[in-house]
């Protein structure tokens, strides 16, 4: 039988060197074929040694390892067998909320070898069955909704500080009703009043608790519990209605999941 083969790679040189050593003694037969250190040199090398295994780190210089992992999986060869793919990342709330809803594993720095035990043989339970695994399409989805999910912050954001002339207004999230992007700035909605931040919503999005608050479109993040009402058009777009608020808010095709009923 062929040995496994794996790339790793990760931009400290000592937390690669750790990790590799640490894959020698829990999964000997692993051979590495390439050690990188950035997500551009980590697809090219992946397509060229199309390794068994995958352990990319989150951030890198340049393409970071959810978009190089999605980079490749556009560019693999159709009919071999995409790799498993393992992500390495300091973010345990990440980890957690991300990965594991998306079934993707992930090893956490710095390295524990008991946690690397658990990944090592689910590794192997993944290559013995490889055949039943799903397609390259099923990956790259996988993987898309992985870089479209926002990393949870450490403690959901309290209050929201916006300026106001010579002035800087205060305001509790729990007023929130709707954050929704607008050219450099963002909108935050309450009941009575409308601000403007330069927080952009990709950085405001890991501070907002997601139980609370959902993304129901690139530029939109609502308050769940103030939603009124979910409307269907005649082109078949979904629209909200929310307490205490006139607009009405579009639902794009990639969050229209959270609607189930309609």
């Amino acid at each position: 039988m062929t040995a496994p083969t794996a790339l790793i790679a990760e931009d400290e040189p000592l937390l690669a060197q750790a990790l590799q050593a640490e894959l020698a003694r829990a999964w000997p037969q692993l051979r590495i074929v390439a050690t990188v250190g950035d997500g551009a040199s980590a697809v090219r090398e992946a397509l060229a040694h199309q390794p068994d295994v995958l352990f990319f780190d989150i951030r890198m210089p340049g393409v970071g390892g959810l978009d190089a992992a999605v980079q490749l999986a556009d560019e693999w060869p159709a009919g071999a067998p995409f790799p498993a793919l393992v992500f390495v990342t300091a973010y345990d709330q990440y980890a957690v909320q991300a990965f594991e809803a998306q079934a993707v594993d992930y090893v956490l720095k710095p390295v524990q070898p008991a946690r690397l035990e658990r990944t090592v043989a689910r590794l192997k339970d993944q290559l013995a069955q490889r055949g039943d695994e799903p397609g390259l399409d099923a990956a790259v989805e996988r993987l898309r909704h992985l870089l479209a999910a926002p990393p949870a912050a450490s403690a959901p954001l309290k209050v929201i500080q916006a300026g106001v002339g010579n002035s800087i207004r205060v305001v509790p999230v729990a007023e929130v009703l709707v954050f929704e992007a607008a050219d450099k700035y963002v909108r935050v909605l309450t009941a009575g009043q409308e601000l403007l931040i330069r927080t952009p919503l990709k950085d405001l999005l890991p501070q907002l608790d997601a139980s609370e608050f959902w993304q129901v479109h690139r530029g939109t993040v609502v308050r769940a519990s103030a939603i009124e009402a979910v409307t269907r058009d005649e082109a078949g777009k979904l629209h909200l209605a929310v307490r205490g608020r006139p607009e009405k808010l579009a639902v794009s095709r990639l969050y229209s999941h959270l609607f189930k009923a309609m």
